[in-house]
């Protein structure tokens, strides 16, 4: 990857660290997806990795009109860039469930969705939304294997059965999230998802017989969004592609999606011979998962060593044919998780042609906005 089309051509006035987001290649990533996916209709992409309510509002503008959302923050943002319709992927409990209800009829025009997967909380959701004169829209959360949340699929009938009694409570469909799809080489990750996937289709094959319907389904994150893209009828989730970090770039080369954030650092000392220390602690970049936070562009003879707050120490490789770069110099590092990363800054420095052009607010970095 060419440090050159993340560089800024003068980046004197702007403190370190700073993480920079380039619209360009971003917009370009969402394209991509949407011609994955067979049109902008087909994507219910996640908002978590970016927060923002400028780029949800760019995707509003390429098509999409769905989005999934971790926190009500994110909902809220969804909202208020011109959402249709949003799924709050995550499981509600205590005031949660008071705030699903309110969320929903602040936004009447947005067709809003919980994810359920525990009989007594929907019953507590069914019952907040009627005492509210509403009913609430659900999807059950199918548990693909990834074990963190959701219902298995050999349980998800009978699951149904039971919250179809639950008054309050209207069933919309099934939210079948993969994460766990981690296979590197294309052919092995289509193999596992289709033979998930089996499990799925005699689920929705059995639900007419006892009444049920399943309009909505949802499926997939970036690695394997490609895959559920061959099936006709259903709903795509990805979250990572837009933004793109350079753990899935390393991971998963098959995917058509270029790391569209930076983060620029400056050397802060050489403590050692051979040894150089970045401005860019665990305060500044997302430090999941194990392993490399980044990748330090132009500076791949030199490997980490250790990282605190807000230091990061690397070190020049044995054989190394140069020495560590002066103090002040500038450096650029492609996270290895954009999500954890993002959520760092309240804002994000956009940049085009080598140039800072503005800021986009990282919107939903607060877990709460007016709800």
């Amino acid at each position: 990857m060419e440090a050159s089309r993340y560089r800024l051509l003068d980046a004197s006035d702007v403190p370190s660290p700073q993480l920079l987001y380039y619209p360009e290649i971003i917009r370009e990533n969402t394209r991509r997806a949407i011609a994955l996916a067979g049109g902008a209709q087909r994507l219910w992409p996640h908002v978590k990795t970016h927060k923002s309510l400028d780029l949800t509002r760019m995707q509003v503008g390429l098509g999409i009109t769905r989005f999934k959302c971790a926190t009500f923050a994110e909902a809220e943002m969804a909202a208020q860039a011109g959402a249709q319709a949003l799924l709050l992927a995550y499981p509600l409990v205590g005031p949660n469930v008071a705030r699903f209800v309110r969320l929903a009829a602040a936004y009447p025009h947005v067709a809003c969705y919980a994810l359920a997967d525990d009989l007594s909380q929907l019953r507590l959701l069914g019952a907040c939304a009627r005492a509210h004169g509403a009913a609430a829209s659900v999807l059950l959360d199918v548990n693909m294997g990834m074990n963190r949340t959701g219902v298995a699929p050999g349980e998800a009938g009978a699951w149904l059965r039971q919250a179809a009694a639950v008054p309050g409570v209207r069933l919309c469909g099934l939210h079948c999230y993969d994460g766990h799809r981690h296979e590197s080489d294309p052919a092995a990750r289509a193999a596992a998802v289709a033979a998930s996937l089996r499990e799925i289709d005699a689920l929705r094959a059995r639900l007419p017989a006892d009444g049920l319907d399943c309009p909505i389904v949802i499926m997939g994150g970036t690695p394997s969004f490609p895959c559920h893209a061959q099936r006709p009828g259903v709903y795509l989730s990805p979250g990572t592609c837009f933004v793109m970090d350079y753990g899935y770039a390393r991971d998963f080369p098959d995917l058509p999606f270029v790391p569209g954030a930076a983060v620029l650092t400056r050397v802060v000392s050489r403590p050692a011979p051979g040894l150089f220390t970045l401005d860019l602690g665990c305060k500044g970049i997302g430090s999941d998962p194990a392993g490399p936070r980044g990748l330090l562009l132009d500076w791949l003879d030199a490997s980490p060593l250790f990282q605190s707050e807000e230091h990061w120490v690397f070190r020049m490789d044995e054989g190394a044919a140069r020495t560590p770069p002066p103090v002040g110099t500038e450096l650029y590092v492609l996270p290895t998780h954009i999500c954890p990363t993002t959520a760092l800054y309240p804002y994000v420095l956009t940049v085009e042609g080598g140039r800072v052009l503005g800021a986009w607010d990282v919107t939903a970095r607060n877990r709460r906005l007016t709800i």
